[in-house]
């Protein structure tokens, strides 16, 4: 990795992801151990014409110290300035970039669950509402480390561990194309005429079916499937996951029948490991989430309120993802997320349905945790309102006409 990378990555996030304009207030969102783009993207904020750029650090092992030594009724306060900086900056009409690339990996290791579940630190409920108001241009993208080199290819040395994780994470932000910008409109495009397709579907219900998993998850009315280019209130358009790959809407929280098995780690926010996950549903609910590994912190985190075990978002990902092709596990979510479809327990997107009537039942949580459950060897059927069932992928293939096409 060499600078021109680092700058070339920070410059993706601040042009093509948050798109940040002239003028604006720049939120960053960074780990200890990532200062140096942290300052990346500062400088190319600041070259874009950002009025101000606030980069705010988060430190694990700080986290780790709350849970295993603050008092147990304390575990899920969180100081009423870390949310109104969140609310200031929609008020301002600002960007925020986040940074991922786990600096501590297992940073919660071996303490209580059941308290580690509690605090939900780095995430702030505030944020809900400045998505859903789309008051910021924002985006989140990951930025390559060792600590997490060494998880994606623990059989290489650091440096060639490092030097790989560069060259996937260029590669699935196509920026070792020629034209990086062309080719992410392409991408775009593509996946723009896939969520229109699933729009003309008329689709009530989609149907999850392959090893451990059949999955039936009802849309409501006017569920509007979304690719993941949006536009601020104020018309700004940006790109929320860089690297992104899916289509998108937020289901009908009551209408989520059978079991799921996960086809991919899922990573939490401050770093916790959850493998072999599995989760039934009944009336919506996840009644029971049984996992290899940390499953307990899972219970825990969709404790945190009434909405945490029901939908808020389902997620197609085709086989043209770059991300997928790659086979790599990158123990990330917003890669992983990005290889195979997902749905995501918590909070929904009340843009992504058309009427006030359906937007009053999008599911409303502090939490929102995406995890894999697709994949070349999972069926994804459409259920229409009169009871068709239509193939969209086989094989991770669209099969929607016109989008097998592209």
């Amino acid at each position: 990795m060499g600078k021109s990378d680092l700058a070339r990555l920070a410059d993706l996030a601040v042009t093509v992801g948050a798109n940040v304009q002239e003028g604006q207030v720049v939120g960053v969102l960074a780990e200890y151990g990532q200062e140096e783009f942290a300052r990346a993207i500062a400088e190319s904020a600041y070259r874009r014409g950002a009025k101000f750029v606030d980069v705010w650090y988060f430190d694990p092992l700080v986290k780790r110290a709350r849970i295993e030594f603050a008092p147990e009724d304390s575990l899920d306060y969180v100081p009423p300035w870390y949310g109104e900086r969140v609310l200031k900056l929609g008020e301002l009409g600002g960007a925020n970039i986040a940074i991922r690339g786990m600096m501590k990996p297992g940073a919660l290791d071996g303490l209580d669950p059941k308290r580690a579940g509690r605090d939900q630190l780095p995430r702030i409920k505030e944020t809900n509402t400045i998505v859903n108001e789309r008051t910021v241009n924002w985006t989140i993208l990951a930025c390559p480390t060792i600590p997490w080199a060494r998880l994606c290819y623990p059989d290489l040395d650091d440096e060639a561990a490092l030097a790989k994780l560069w060259r996937e994470v260029l590669h699935v932000s196509r920026l070792d194309e020629p034209d990086p910008l062309a080719a992410w409109e392409e991408r775009i495009v593509a996946l723009e005429r896939a969520a229109e397709a699933m729009n003309d579907g008329g689709f009530d219900a989609i149907h999850f079916e392959g090893e451990g998993t059949d999955l039936t998850i009802g849309l409501l009315p006017t569920s509007t499937w979304r690719m993941a280019r949006w536009s601020t209130v104020d018309g700004i358009r940006h790109l929320p996951n860089v690297p992104s790959e899916e289509v998108f809407t937020s289901p009908d929280p009551e209408r989520v029948e059978g079991h799921v098995r996960a086809t991919k780690p899922l990573v939490l926010t401050d770093g916790t490991l959850v493998r072999g996950l599995e989760v039934r549903f009944e009336g919506g609910r996840a009644v029971d989430i049984d996992a290899a590994e940390n499953a307990e912190v899972l219970r825990s985190r969709v404790r945190i309120d009434n909405g945490a075990t029901r939908l808020g978002e389902v997620a197609l990902v085709d086989r043209e993802s770059r991300i997928g092709q790659l086979g790599t596990v990158f123990y990330e979510t917003l890669l992983d997320e990005n290889a195979a479809s997902h749905i995501a327990l918590g909070s929904g997107f009340s843009w992504a349905v058309e009427t006030d009537e359906d937007r009053a039942h999008v599911n409303e949580s502090v939490a929102h945790i995406d995890f894999m459950i697709g994949g070349n060897d999972v069926d994804v059927t459409g259920v229409t309102r009169d009871g068709e069932r239509v193939p969209l992928l086989r094989d991770g293939a669209w099969q929607l006409s016109p989008v097998h096409a592209v």
